[in-house]
């Protein structure tokens, strides 16, 4: 949730994000040469109740030029469009959170597509004031990665380690509450999705209602496109989820959840 404290009577969450060149593996045994929020792809998830005050430190600790820009309602200055951060330089982002939802911040420099597909995205977070009911919440960023560098991936991934989910099962008590916030980050491909078996899921598009449109099993989203699945499975025992995409299920995009009594 940032680091907390008050001015002026309000809540306001402090970030700090730094630019990176580092070698994530995202596969066994393969490593990408990625850049990354913090070190990581996709970016640390940041957070905050809507109406807090956010205030983000961006350091640039990289080899070429980033911004953020974050989804969501704010000042031009602040759009991470125009205010270009060199090596060795930072800015800081401050806003009010609004609205609530799940919203996303990526570097918006040109080209777009390297910046994207090279992992300098992440997920951002603003609950409503009156909150959500409790539940057992997880974030699954869906994306890819190039590692021949011919701009088609070669490896698919929910939270940028493939079949990681397969090896370390998420592991889910049998009738609680699951809050899954899923974004779709894919570079290179029009659509990634999201299927899980033997079960439906409410769904949230953006988070921005409290009051699901859909309930299903799959569903499809487009870059940039993200929502909120709640679910609670019945049963125990292991049920898989993947994306519905058969290609990308078999190049690592496949996980299991472990459900017990």
């Amino acid at each position: 949730m940032g680091e907390e404290r008050q001015e002026g009577g309000r809540t306001v969450r402090e970030y700090e994000l730094v630019a990176r060149d580092a070698e994530v593996e995202v596969a066994p045994g393969v490593f990408y040469p990625a850049w990354t929020f913090d070190g990581q792809v996709p970016g640390p998830t940041l957070r905050a109740r809507e109406g807090d005050r956010v205030r983000v430190t961006f350091k640039n600790e990289g080899t070429h030029p980033h911004t953020i820009h974050f989804h969501g309602i704010h000042a031009a200055n602040m759009d991470g469009t125009f205010e270009i951060v060199g090596p060795g330089q930072e800015y800081v982002y401050e806003f009010d959170a609004e609205p609530f939802g799940m919203h996303l911040y990526h570097c918006h420099t040109t080209p777009l597509r390297k910046h994207i597909e090279k992992g300098l995205y992440g997920v951002f977070i603003i609950d409503p004031k009156e909150g959500r009911p409790p539940a057992d919440e997880m974030v699954m960023v869906m994306n890819g990665f190039d590692t021949n560098f011919d701009a088609e991936n070669e490896v698919y991934t929910v939270n940028g380690v493939a079949f990681h989910y397969q090896r370390h099962p998420v592991e889910i008590k049998k009738g609680e509450l699951v809050r899954v916030y899923l974004a779709n980050f894919t570079e290179f491909d029009l659509i990634n999705s999201m299927h899980i078996h033997a079960n439906f899921f409410d769904y949230y598009p953006t988070g921005t209602r409290l009051e699901p449109t859909e309930y299903t099993d799959t569903k499809m989203l487009a870059q940039g496109e993200r929502g909120i699945m709640e679910f609670a499975y019945g049963r125990a025992g292991s049920f898989m989820f993947h994306a519905h995409v058969n290609e990308f299920a078999e190049l690592g995009w496949l996980g299991f959840f472990k459900v017990e009594e």
